[in-house]
């Protein structure tokens, strides 16, 4: 720690501020945990790029979407791919440098991370509120949505979170406890407005479900079930989305207000518990896709070859990812491994499933999936 004494009228002051994150006297048993940080946030770069690069693709393919709601979505994707290609990999480089020790490094590391990581992160939640409004406003206008929200003011929109995230991610070096207490009010602002959008939505389709319900009973058709069905799938849906929110963010809030009200304590325990809050954090951007575009039937993703194969690198990384975990909380490789294979099983499962009306189609990529499944495998079974 690093004491320094002030004279005050009362006496003698003396005050302890934290050590320095790139300092030596935090690393002493920690090098192996810092290289699985360094292991996994490489792994979520890599799927977040993939990920998000293939919605970017798909959403230039896309005509059916409303051109407004297309922006939105290609905003977050763009934000969440900036997330894998230039956040992520400089956090992996911060861990390194702190292995090595190499500490001009590391300082100038952790200000680039810290600034790109409240900048990106912060467009990224605000584009994720936004979109949960836009879905509540087309559900509750109807056609009048579409004249009210134009791309015109949704350009202005996504470009005021930019300015805003860009600014807040400037402050995070220079005024360290300003961009903390921007962080936790944007945290806590955005989840209340999802929480309230979605509740709101819930509501209304229980009011519509319920009116049909009545119709049919008074007319019986087959609209009620397909009506309830499509009642379940937008519930399901809209629960993981929000559930993600919280599981990735939540542990971030709780160590950004302690370190509010602990700010001159630091220690290792607190550089790892960073660690891995900040990888939940980044995992949002893996997610996103799977969340909130791969659940629309409008987006269209694995339309070729290549297509399919960077989808099965993708499914593979994450089960990768469970492993690389395990292995941080000191879990022993045989459970890594376990929660590889219980997630490859639900997948296939799954796929089972919906493969029943599109036999041809998975017969054509069946080939694709076992020699990427053979390689990532093999990998599994070599260094996990």
């Amino acid at each position: 720690m690093i004491a320094t004494t002030n004279s005050t009228e009362g006496g003698t002051q003396t005050d302890t501020y934290q050590v320095s994150p790139c300092s030596p006297s935090l690393l002493v048993g920690l090098q192996p945990q810092l290289i699985s940080f360094s292991a996994v946030n490489i792994l979520l770069s890599i799927t977040a790029f993939l990920g998000n690069f293939l919605i970017l693709v798909a959403l230039n393919k896309e005509t059916s979407l409303h051109p407004p709601s297309k922006l939105l979505y290609r905003c977050l994707a763009t934000t969440d791919l900036l997330v894998g290609i230039v956040t992520q990999p400089l956090y992996a480089t911060y861990w390194l440098s702190l292995v090595h020790e190499h500490w001009s490094l590391c300082r100038y590391v952790r200000n680039v991370v810290n600034i790109s990581s409240f900048a990106l992160c912060s467009v990224s939640l605000l584009t994720l509120t936004a979109i949960s409004v836009d879905r509540l406003l087309a559900l509750l206008l109807g056609i009048r949505h579409r004249a009210i929200l134009t791309v015109e003011r949704t350009r202005i929109l996504t470009a005021t979170f930019w300015v805003i995230s860009v600014a807040s991610g400037s402050f995070s070096v220079t005024h360290t406890r300003i961009s903390i207490w921007y962080a936790i009010i944007l945290i806590l602002s955005c989840s209340v407005i999802s929480i309230a959008s979605y509740t709101k939505i819930f509501r209304t389709l229980s009011h519509y479900q319920a009116e049909v319900q009545d119709h049919a009973q008074q007319q019986p058709s087959q609209t009620t079930a397909l009506n309830m069905e499509r009642y379940r799938k937008v519930v399901s849906s809209a629960l993981l989305m929000q559930l993600a929110l919280v599981v990735c963010y939540a542990p971030k809030l709780i160590i950004l207000v302690v370190k509010i009200y602990r700010k001159k304590t630091y220690s290792s325990h607190v550089l790892v518990v960073n660690g891995i809050t900040s990888i939940l954090t980044y995992f949002n951007s893996t997610l996103n896709p799977f969340l909130y575009c791969w659940k629309s039937k409008k987006i269209n993703i694995a339309q070729t070859p290549r297509d399919t194969i960077c989808l099965t690198f993708l499914r593979h990384s994450v089960f990768l990812l469970l492993s690389s975990l395990t292995e941080i909380n000191g879990e022993s490789k045989k459970r890594g491994k376990l929660a590889v294979a219980v997630s490859k099983m639900a997948f296939f499962l799954r796929i089972d499933r919906l493969s029943e009306g599109q036999k041809q189609t998975e017969r054509k990529k069946e080939g694709i999936n076992n020699l990427v499944s053979f390689f990532v495998l093999f990998y599994v079974e070599s260094f996990c």
